[in-house]
């Protein structure tokens, strides 16, 4: 599929935005300035005793909820609607982390974890879905841009502070993150429509599955992202375990990579939207798997913290080329009233690494790190092939089933 925007500029795509969009990346961005507590996870829970490999699993489960997440979220998103999805998210997700932030069992650490990773993430298929909803094809990669401006904004200011936070007390850490979904979750209700939602008479959400998985070129991109996502979400255990316990930097300095990939997609993501909407999908999202997995493939010679910033510059390049593109994809060939479980889907090959990232890299990283690190470039590579391998997909012109949009 060739996704360009003929005729089109970065300046007047941002000017045509809807206000519900605004809304809705105004939201993104306060909830995500204090979304850390799964990435501080690990951090918090070995400064408790606990051994990097039982940190590692709890981070596992709480993926669990997120994989779960993206199947259930896209499939509410569609049946009742994004509004209704994006407030329930939020608000449960706000009463999972004051739980987590009371608890000191490893074992309650566990099953609250596994609810507030679930909680957590159901907001985004009907997030995405939304901003396909309101955003016409054509405009989609900068609007995906926009919405991940304002929430890698967040991260740029939020992961420092959450890195101070930590140093003081991890009590804060899941605290003021309940505080900003709790936020976003009133934006949501007061300000953003329902959207496009599907009867119950429209097609099932298997038979929705079953066609996207019968598009053979998104069928490998699905199984590309799943390997990617693996490499990606090291930064979540791996990284940080790299380095505090590798490199032996603070946690603080873990806290300001973080923030350096949050700082690079604010300044460069956008001039970037204005290249990659011109080009190829399936290019630019290979390019970017490519650069994901040679960033985190170069982690095994990086020990100093400048060492570290310059291999995370290299696969933030790889984000900010393949993420935008890659939700503008999945929104242009979905169909209008399966367009949540279709980012549904999509979010889950993304999820999965939230599982199996933390589950392996927790282990492999302090066993033989050179070799770990080796293997994620290779993984990499791999994604970015498969992507390659199958010719575009044909251009959607599927006709919707009967839905309707609330307001």
């Amino acid at each position: 599929m060739r996704r360009v925007a003929q005729g089109r500029t970065l300046r007047g795509n941002i000017r045509d935005l809807p206000p519900t969009a605004w809304f809705l990346i105004g939201g993104a961005f306060i909830n995500r300035f204090a979304s850390f507590a799964v990435v501080f996870l690990v951090l918090y829970l070995t400064s408790h005793g606990v051994s990097p490999a039982s940190a590692g699993l709890a981070v596992a489960v709480w993926g669990a909820g997120e994989v779960l997440a993206s199947l259930l979220g896209g499939h509410l998103a569609d049946r009742l609607g994004r509004r209704t999805t994006i407030v329930v998210s939020m608000f449960s997700s706000a009463a999972a982390m004051v739980l987590i932030s009371q608890i000191h069992s490893y074992g309650a650490v566990l099953p609250i974890g596994f609810v507030a990773g679930l909680a957590s993430e159901m907001y985004r298929p009907a997030g995405a879905a939304l901003v396909a909803d309101v955003v016409p094809e054509g405009q989609r990669v900068t609007a995906f841009a926009v919405l991940r401006f304002a929430v890698n904004l967040a991260i740029a200011g939020g992961a420092a502070v959450a890195g101070f936070l930590a140093d003081r007390s991890f009590t804060w850490v899941f605290l003021t993150d309940a505080a900003t979904s709790m936020a976003f979750g009133v934006i949501a209700l007061g300000a953003l429509p329902e959207g496009v939602r599907s009867r119950r008479s429209d097609e099932p959400d298997l038979g929705a599955y079953r066609q996207a998985l019968s598009d053979r070129a998104f069928s490998l991109f699905l199984l590309a992202s799943v390997l990617a996502a693996f490499v990606y979400f090291q930064q979540q255990v791996a990284l940080p375990l790299h380095v505090t316990r590798i490199s032996h930097l603070a946690d603080h300095d873990f806290g300001l990579l973080i923030a350096l990939n949050g700082a690079l997609i604010v300044l460069l993501e956008l001039p970037l939207s204005a290249w990659t909407m011109r080009r190829p999908a399936r290019h630019m999202m290979a390019l970017g798997f490519v650069l994901v997995g040679l960033g985190f493939g170069l982690t095994a010679v990086a020990h100093s913290l400048v060492a570290l910033m310059a291999t995370v510059a290299v696969w933030s390049v790889g984000e900010m080329i393949g993420a935008p593109v890659g939700y503008a994809y999945v929104a242009d060939i979905a169909p209008s009233h399966m367009r949540g479980r279709y980012q549904g889907l999509y979010g889950l090959t993304w999820s999965t690494g939230t599982v199996t990232a933390p589950a392996i890299g927790a282990w492999a990283v302090v066993t033989n790190p050179t070799l770990f690190w080796g293997l994620c470039g290779v993984l990499g590579l791999a994604s970015a092939l498969l992507v390659l391998a199958a010719r575009p997909a044909r251009r959607s012109r599927r006709q919707a089933a009967p839905a309707h949009v609330a307001a």
